[in-house]
């Protein structure tokens, strides 16, 4: 049984952006991932915990770019990224949000305030959700079990490129660093800490 203290979890809403969001995603679709974060985000405000949103952007001319050989670089367009690519999908509001995060890599975790952001509100648990499940999720899921914070990865609010790519993260790499479970059970334990 999970068992949670809302005060002390955040949701961390990984990269939930009209690029990302738009892409063709498995095993869950882009749409399921954010109706089910946002389902999760409900209940743990409802419950009194915080809500982070996280985006990935870059500077005009991408000075702040990882810029080291790869076999498989990132494409981006030339000069900049459109406004509308990287603004949050459209049912997301983050005016809602507690706190919203830029990034410029995976982790959210990496050359952000997240930390920062998480031990000033007293949060010693991080709920994890977005796309792409082995990119961004686990990347901060990493991060989140290196800084001591008790993370919690959403398997139904969370996707990939390929079911594969979900999966084996999921299956192998996450339960190293995590606990997985589905929205309804995150939600069902934020439910139950109402109670107590």
């Amino acid at each position: 049984m999970l068992r949670l203290d809302p005060r002390h979890t955040a949701l961390v809403m990984i990269d939930l952006q009209n690029w990302i969001v738009g892409r063709p995603v498995a095993p869950h679709s882009g749409g399921d991932v954010i109706e089910r974060s946002l389902r999760i985000g409900k209940a743990l405000r409802k419950a009194g915990g915080t809500v982070i949103l996280v985006r990935v952007a870059f500077s005009d001319g991408y000075g702040d770019v990882v810029k080291v050989p790869v076999d498989a670089p990132l494409i981006l367009p030339e000069d900049k990224m459109p406004a509308e690519a990287v603004a949050f999908d459209e049912r997301i509001n983050p005016s809602k949000a507690d706190v919203v995060i830029t990034k410029r890599q995976w982790s959210a975790f990496h050359g952000t305030e997240l930390d920062l952001q998480l031990r000033r509100r007293g949060i010693d648990t991080v709920i994890i959700s977005g796309i792409a499940t082995n990119f961004g999720v686990e990347a901060t899921a990493r991060d989140a079990f290196a800084n001591n914070y008790a993370a919690i990865v959403a398997e139904d609010a969370t996707s990939s490129m390929t079911a594969d790519m979900h999966r084996f993260s999921i299956d192998h790499v996450l339960p190293r660093v995590a606990r997985i479970r589905s929205s309804a059970v995150i939600i069902d334990a934020l439910k139950e800490a109402m109670k107590d």
